[in-house]
């Protein structure tokens, strides 16, 4: 039976991004669809701006996803990232970009987030600007996407406030109060998985993927 899971995420959550490989993991598997849902969390009224204090914390909980998965979080992303005091911290634009991926190259859409987080923990880019985000879509051959993304239209804004409303909403059925989230749906039955597994026991969370 093909099964279908939903990634809730955001695009500037750090654990999501250090749960990246295990996503790669999850879409290989053969009869598995995966849906990646952007939440909303730090867009919109969960956008705020970027202080010191706020930087602090954000980089020593980065430090601790390396250590605890592998994913780099480095000194040009701490030095023009989170010391920038002009940078909002608002994932509102790279879910909207996101979106605009899903509409023309659906199937491109977990490369384009790995390629948008790349650019934010590795290259030290401002993934908040429009222009910084259709560069990094353009460097995937999304063209259309990019062109999409740089003028939203009304389509392209619905459409991703529906995708972060249906995440909301799985996250509200199921009680799940952060992200990264992970919704299995095999047949009728819908199941939300314990997704620090995925960070603390990799194989045990592969497993109780398989057995669910």
């Amino acid at each position: 039976m093909n099964k279908t899971l939903y990634y809730v995420f955001d695009p500037l959550c750090g654990w999501c991004y250090g749960a990246g490989g295990m996503v790669t993991n999850l879409h290989n598997i053969p009869g598995v669809q995966l849906r990646l849902l952007p939440s909303g969390l730090f867009s919109g009224e969960g956008a705020r701006p970027m202080d010191d204090d706020f930087a602090n914390y954000a980089w020593s909980n980065d430090q601790r996803i390396e250590r605890l998965t592998g994913q780099r979080f480095t000194e040009r992303y701490r030095s023009d990232v989170l010391a920038d005091r002009r940078q909002m911290f608002d994932s509102g634009p790279a879910s909207v970009a996101l979106t605009a991926v899903a509409l023309t190259s659906p199937e491109s859409e977990l490369e384009a987030l790995k390629a948008i987080q790349l650019a934010r923990y590795v290259e030290g880019q401002d993934i908040t600007q429009l222009s910084t985000l259709a560069n990094v879509l353009r460097s995937l051959g999304l063209e259309q996407a990019a062109t999409r993304l740089s003028v939203p239209d009304d389509e392209l804004l619905t459409a991703n406030r529906a995708r972060i409303a249906e995440a909301q909403a799985l996250m509200s059925q199921f009680g799940a109060r952060g992200v990264p989230a992970f919704v299995l749906e095999t047949g009728p039955q819908l199941q939300l998985l314990n997704s620090s597994a995925a960070f603390s026991s990799p194989q045990v969370f592969l497993a109780q993927f398989a057995s669910a």
